[in-house]
C-alpha cells in the first residue's frame, strides 16, 4: 500500500516511518510512506499557505490552490483522498477495515481553522474525525490512520501477533489477558489459563469478553450480531452483574 501524508508538518513522520510495526512494515515494502510539504506548492515567495477568511472570523484558512497541487501530485487513478476534519465521519475498526484494502491513501492535514471548502467539495472523497474534539492540525489524526491501517495489512504483523482477537475488531472489547508471574502480591492468574485446555481457555476468552464489553461499551453489543452461544453467555452475565 502507498500513503501519502500532505502536510505543513512533514519533519513529525521523520520517526514514525521507522517506529515498530510501521517501521518492519517499511521494510518488508508492505507499505510505501511519504510526506509531502503543503508548502512547496505555494506560489507566495515566502511560502504562505493561509490567507483571511471570506465574510471575516477568527483564525486564518488554508488556500485552495497548495493543497490542490500537492493533491494532483500524488493522485492517481487508484487514490482514496481523505481529509482529517473534526466534522468527518468518526473513525472506527471498520473504516480501518475498508481502508486496508485500498491499494493507496492520500491523506490531508488540515491547519489553522480548517481549508478552503472547495477542497471539501470538489477533490476529497472522505473526511475523516478520530473523536469529538478538535486538535491544532490533522497530522495526529493521520497517525492514528496510518498506523490502524498499517496492522490489518497481510505480513505486517508477525507470526506471534494476530488483530482479530483484539479490541473492536470482531465488535467486541479484548479479554483480559496475563503474564508471568503467575502469582503478584497474592494476585493470582485465572487457573484456567494454566490448564493446558484450549477449548475451555477459548470459551473463557469469548465469556471475558462479552462480560467486558457489557460492563464498558454496552452500545457495541447493540451492534453486533451475537451467535447463539454468545446470547446465553450474555444472559448469564447480565444476571451476575448489576
Amino acid at each position: 500500500m502507498k500513503i501519502d501524508v500532505l502536510t505543513l508538518f512533514p519533519e513529525l513522520f521523520e520517526r514514525f516511518n521507522d517506529w515498530s510495526i510501521i517501521g518492519r512494515a517499511a521494510e518488508k515494502g508492505i507499505i510505501q510512506l511519504n510526506c509531502i510539504n503543503i508548502r512547496d506548492f505555494s506560489t507566495d515567495k515566502h511560502k504562505r499557505v493561509d490567507d483571511y477568511s471570506f465574510g471575516g472570523g477568527p483564525g486564518m484558512i488554508m488556500q485552495v490552490e497548495p493543497i490542490y497541487e500537492a493533491i494532483e501530485s500524488v493522485r492517481d487513478g487508484n487514490s482514496k483522498v481523505i481529509y482529517l476534519s473534526p466534522k468527518g465521519e468518526l473513525y472506527n475498526q471498520k473504516i480501518a477495515n475498508s481502508l486496508s484494502e485500498e491499494d493507496h491513501l492520500i491523506l490531508l492535514c488540515g491547519h489553522y481553522e480548517g481549508i478552503d471548502n472547495r477542497i471539501v467539495e470538489n477533490y476529497i472523497d472522505m473526511e475523516i474525525s478520530i473523536g469529538d474534539y478538535v486538535l491544532t492540525g490533522g497530522e495526529i489524526p493521520a497517525m492514528v490512520v496510518i498506523d490502524s491501517v498499517t496492522r490489518l495489512l497481510p505480513g505486517a504483523l508477525s507470526s506471534s501477533e494476530s488483530f482479530e482477537d483484539e479490541s473492536h475488531f470482531n465488535g467486541l472489547l479484548e479479554y483480559p489477558q496475563y503474564t508471568r508471574p503467575r502469582e503478584f502480591k497474592e494476585l493470582e492468574v485465572p487457573e484456567i489459563l494454566l490448564s493446558g485446555d484450549h477449548e475451555k481457555i477459548n470459551k473463557w476468552r469469548k465469556y471475558e469478553s462479552l462480560k467486558i464489553t457489557y460492563k464498558k461499551r454496552k452500545d457495541l453489543l447493540l451492534k453486533k450480531e451475537l451467535t447463539e452461544e454468545e446470547k446465553n453467555m450474555l444472559d448469564e452475565i447480565r444476571k451476575k452483574e448489576p
